[in-house]
């Protein structure tokens, strides 16, 4: 019964949409046809407000194919608007008070589309970006503007600024339109004014006196993430068709995206971030920031202190201080002490952990870095691997064996006898200065307590130190990501002899007989 009147509710529904249809294209074609039925615009507008998303679809269409064919036209005013004052005065002729008249309708259709960024509805907010965009895409090719700008080239700034600031300024979020807004950033005219139109409203909200929206900086961060720059070449993909080239066309040139990807993402770095957002800013510094900016040094600071600051934080400022130090020959004098500060326990619970070992893996690979300074990190991860979980355990042992194939000074850790407690072992944990722990007067006896480990796996990790070791370094790539997850599934696939236990299966929890564990435990 109910199926029945579900399918009866959408016949219904189907019919009235197609009345609302039929009723919306004619009322189009008179106002094409005749200007004496332009009030019919206003039937046309009063549709958008409809509740019903298939209604609101429908009438953003006829919106854009009205106004479309109003600008190819042009019966849409050309230049700044007259004050309202002087609309009915005897300097306008019946031509431009029509213009005027339409060029008002089409700002409210603007102003429409712009609150359907943050409709309830599914499709709208998608459709209505996309038709705000069609409209930038007009105005290039029929320009409202009487003048012609040289730096602008005709492109419909004003227009654009429009939709940057409703993606923006709204107080819900607008992540999922600024998704569907990242095909258009492909254009390189609409991506460098876009920058350029961020970077105002940064500046402008910089210099107000009231507290900045924390919505308004996830907006921003939000938008920037999803600009792509360009690495190399010619730019030629304009949403806009240039008739002509200009030499000295700003978005035509890769140097000026860059100076303006640059300038905009240090303005928005001058702000107060949360943790969330500082570290997802350091998450994409290194490979979608620093590669495309002019003066990528600018940066020092920041990660600097980003790295001073500890934790998953000081873990995320790594990558864009190594791009820093490989590219640009940064010089960061207390680098190696900080890096020894972030091994503690929770670096093995970070979801960074696998790119933090990839790292510091290459940081220790020079042959020329001092011994006590090697020690120091293999004996701290050896102290560290007592707590360690198992998938960590099967990354820690060999990263500390290649640490010792790499610098034959630091066998002795292996080869000294081990310490007969913890109170005798020279080395000291609490001590952040590698030059100071006392690694070289210790041994690595934590290895040796780990072949006594119980999973024996990583017993046969830990046996590698028993024996004389291979010169050959072990691949540590495919274990940096290692969970748990995957070794149970590993040992699942194992397949394992029958060994007898016990002659007379056990019955019961313990020894117990016809205990209520004895249905769930015992053995058969």
């Amino acid at each position: 019964m109910a199926a029945r009147k579900e399918k009866l509710a959408k016949r219904v529904c189907s019919k009235e949409n197609d009345s609302v249809r039929h009723e919306l294209y004619a009322k189009l074609r008179q106002v094409l046809e005749n200007r004496a039925n332009a009030n019919f615009v206003f039937d046309i507008l009063e549709y958008m407000e409809s509740e019903q998303e298939d209604v609101v679809l429908m009438a953003i269409r006829t919106c854009t194919r009205l106004f479309e064919a109003l600008l190819e036209k042009g019966d849409i005013y050309i230049g700044d608007l007259p004050a309202e004052d002087d609309r009915d005065s005897d300097s306008l002729s019946a031509e431009d008070k029509y213009k005027i008249w339409m060029r008002d309708r089409y700002n409210s259709c603007l102003s429409r589309l712009v609150e359907f960024l943050y409709s309830d509805f599914i499709d709208v907010p998608a459709m209505a970006l996309c038709m705000l965009m069609k409209f930038v895409q007009l105005e290039g090719k029929f320009p409202l503007e009487s003048a012609t700008w040289k730096d602008s080239y005709r492109f419909p700034r004003h227009l654009l600024k429009i939709v940057i600031d409703g993606l923006l300024y709204k107080k819900d979020t607008t992540g999922h339109v600024i998704d569907r807004f990242k095909e258009f950033l492909e254009y390189d005219d609409v991506r460098y004014y876009t920058m350029s139109l961020i970077n105002e409203s940064l500046a402008q909200a910089q210099n107000t006196k009231e507290p900045i929206p924390l919505m308004f900086l996830e907006n921003v961060i939000w938008l920037l993430s999803v600009i792509n720059m360009p690495d190399d070449g010619e730019l030629t993909n304009y949403l806009i068709t240039q008739k002509e080239k200009i030499d000295d066309w700003k978005p035509a040139k890769l140097k000026e995206h860059r100076k303006i990807f640059e300038r905009v993402w240090m303005a928005f770095l001058k702000n107060k971030l949360t943790v969330r957002q500082y570290k997802k800013v350091l998450s994409m510094l290194h490979d979608s920031i620093l590669p495309h900016m002019l003066k990528p040094a600018l940066m020092i600071d920041f990660l600097t202190a980003a790295y001073d600051i500890g934790g998953s934080i000081s873990l995320l400022a790594l990558d864009g201080l190594f791009y820093l130090i490989h590219h640009h020959n940064l010089e960061y004098p207390n680098f190696y002490k900080k890096l020894y500060s972030l091994l503690n326990p929770s670096v093995f619970l970070t979801k960074y952990r696998a790119r933090f070992f990839e790292l510091a893996n290459l940081f220790l690979s020079s042959t020329h870095l001092p011994v006590y300074l090697v020690a120091a990190f293999a004996k701290r991860l050896s102290r560290l691997s007592l707590t360690a979980s198992p998938q960590a355990l099967m990354m820690i042992i060999p990263f500390i064996c290649n640490l010792i194939r790499r610098h034959p000074a630091c066998r002795p850790l292996i080869h000294r006898p081990a310490a007969e407690d913890l109170a005798s072992d020279p080395f000291i944990m609490e001590e952040e200065d590698p030059a100071k722990c006392r690694a070289l007067e210790s041994s690595l006896w934590e290895l040796e307590a780990l072949q006594n480990h119980y999973y024996p796996n990583v017993v046969r990790a830990a046996n590698v130190i028993s024996r004389a070791l291979s010169a050959q370094e072990t691949d540590i790539s495919e274990l940096l990501e290692l969970s748990s997850v995957q070794l149970v599934e590993k040992d699942m696939k194992k397949k394992y002899h029958t060994v007898p236990l016990e002659f007379e299966p056990a019955q019961g929890f313990l020894g117990k007989k016809h205990d209520i564990t004895a249905d769930h435990f015992s053995l058969k």
